[in-house]
């Protein structure tokens, strides 16, 4: 899956183990260190955010799980999993969320002048994530985007142009926003012919980032309770995932 891949120097950490998967405990710091690292030396990482709803799939799918395991670096992305880790008497430092910490990532890497790519979402929908991006940060190079509704088996024509066109524009970050779980099993099957150093999996991001999806209230992101606003938002979508998801993950 991840080839050449690349530590940070004086970096250890231990790994919690949340129902199988192994999660870094890392913060913001750490993780843009790891990054610059990566980059910088021209090798390459998966680096995976997971949430309460990631788990839960990779209970039903061995493969997920792995996969969670095999990425080199493996991200708290819900407040569940800090909640889960003091359950288990573990300490996670940190929740880190995309539409949080977007706006460190994109700044951190225009000041380093990296480049990056947006694969994912409807139609138009990465365009206007990278436009209203780059209207904040004038400076971010954002190399490339393409749409997530493409016939993504491996060796599809398809796939393997959607592949054709990253190479080329040969982005040193490549987001692939499908949601979970088609994002990990897009870069389970491909990531290995990608010329990117960092690959990322930000979910709904391009989304929220377009302005085609409101985020839940402040009040609410900042207390542990984005689920909900995110239930109340699309409930015939997500109830399945919160309802009956966040209590089967506890009693787990």
């Amino acid at each position: 899956m991840a080839k050449n891949t690349v530590n940070p120097p004086d970096s250890i950490i231990r790994p919690v183990s949340i129902l199988g998967v192994k999660i870094d405990p890392v913060d913001i710091a750490y993780l843009h260190n790891y990054i610059a690292e990566t980059v910088d030396k021209n090798k390459q990482a998966l680096i995976i955010h997971v949430n309460v709803y990631g788990l839960n799939l990779a209970c039903k799918l061995p493969w997920l799980r792995q996969f969670y395991n095999d990425a080199d670096l493996t991200i708290c992305d819900g407040t569940g999993l800090i909640l889960g880790g003091r359950i288990l008497g573990e300490t996670i430092p940190q929740r880190i969320t995309y539409m949080d910490w977007i706006w460190e990532l994109a700044d951190f890497i225009q000041i380093n002048g990296y480049s990056c790519f947006f694969l994912g979402g409807y139609p138009d929908v990465a365009d206007k994530a990278a436009t209203r991006l780059q209207a904040q940060f004038p400076q971010l190079k954002i190399v490339g985007t393409h749409h997530g509704y493409f016939d993504k088996t491996r060796d599809s024509q398809e796939n393997q142009t959607v592949i054709q066109t990253i190479n080329v524009a040969k982005p040193d970050i490549l987001f692939v926003g499908l949601g979970m779980p088609n994002q990990e099993k897009w870069f389970l099957e491909n990531w290995s012919d990608v010329k990117a150093n960092i690959g990322l999996g930000p979910g709904a991001l391009f989304d929220y980032l377009s302005g085609d999806v409101p985020r839940s209230p402040r009040w609410m992101t900042d207390n542990g309770l984005e689920w909900v606003g995110r239930f109340v938002l699309e409930p015939r979508r997500l109830w399945r995932r919160y309802l009956v998801g966040n209590p089967l993950f506890i009693s787990r």
